[in-house]
């Protein structure tokens, strides 16, 4: 084997692990690093003041001034913080309150976009590809949440690219909907590292925007695809078996629309004998749609 193709062997093995959401190797002890984040920045240490020059030797009838001293170094000005935001070490409670401040100030889905693609406040945007925001049809009467991209939709930028994705077309096609009547986005807008669930901590700091879109869009009917969704929205706590199928009421700032939750399709793909409840749900959503909602 050659040089070249251990070399090759071994940025395919680095690729693999930086796109499963390795950031970081192990040492011999472990690192809280959540904990580390919070800690504050060490001061800085004030500079050493340099020792003053002695005095030149003159005569003592000269009359001549000694020469200048240069004036001591000045410490370099500490960079100016985010004005955007906090940084993403700040507090969760912190940065949820950022992201509340900012997302009652967008007027319209283009606006909260722009001021999402700027929010430092959530860590998950530091480790993800892209925001993905949203897809489909803004004026729809259904909108679709699920909880956060994948690596698909990270690539793309588009929310449901990937196998759940083609899973989510072909459901909504049953029923007589696609991306041109219906619109789609999550809970979370940047993909957990791995493709873990998002935490409780990062969902609280996304959360005020997912509302804010939700009320800008203004749909008749909200599908929570998903556990994660449904509590987040839903303000239920049962599982997304038990709570699945049924309607919950939402208020969106200006009125109460209806709250359908359902399972995910990623669930689905990993459990298929659970498609007859979805399907269940989704003839459902058709009838309230056909109804007037």
């Amino acid at each position: 084997m050659t040089d070249e193709t251990d070399r090759r062997d071994l940025l395919s093995y680095l690729d693999f692990h930086v796109a499963a959401g390795v950031d970081a190797v192990l040492d011999e002890a472990p690192h809280d690093r959540f904990a580390e984040s919070l800690r504050p920045a060490p001061a800085a240490q004030e500079p050493t003041p340099e020792p003053a020059a002695p005095e030149p030797l003159r005569r003592p009838d000269s009359a001549r001034p000694p020469l200048a001293r240069p004036a001591p170094s000045q410490p370099a000005p500490a960079a100016r913080a985010s004005t955007f935001g906090r940084s993403a070490a700040a507090a969760p409670d912190e940065a949820a309150g950022d992201a509340r401040d900012l997302a009652r100030t967008a007027a319209s889905l283009d606006a909260l976009e722009a001021l999402l693609a700027r929010f430092e406040s959530c860590p998950l945007r530091f480790t993800a590809k892209n925001l993905v925001f949203a897809d489909g049809n803004p004026e729809a009467r259904v909108m679709f949440v699920g909880e956060a991209p994948g690596a698909d939709e990270d690539r793309v930028g588009k929310p449901f690219m990937g196998r759940s994705g083609q899973l989510l077309d072909r459901m909504m096609a049953a029923i007589g909907l696609d991306r041109t009547n219906a619109y789609v986005g999550n809970v979370v807008p940047w993909r957990p590292p791995g493709n873990r669930s998002p935490t409780p901590q990062e969902i609280a700091i996304c959360k005020p925007f997912i509302e804010r879109q939700i009320a800008l869009a203004d749909p008749d009917i909200l599908v929570c695809l998903g556990g994660v969704a449904t509590q987040a929205l839903a303000g239920t706590k049962d599982g997304i078996l038990k709570s699945r199928g049924r309607f919950f009421p939402y208020r969106t700032g200006t009125r109460e629309i209806r709250l359908l939750a359902t399972l995910h399709p990623a669930y689905l793909l990993r459990q298929p004998l659970q498609k007859r409840l979805a399907w269940r749900d989704f003839r459902a959503l058709r009838a309230a749609l056909d109804a007037g909602a």
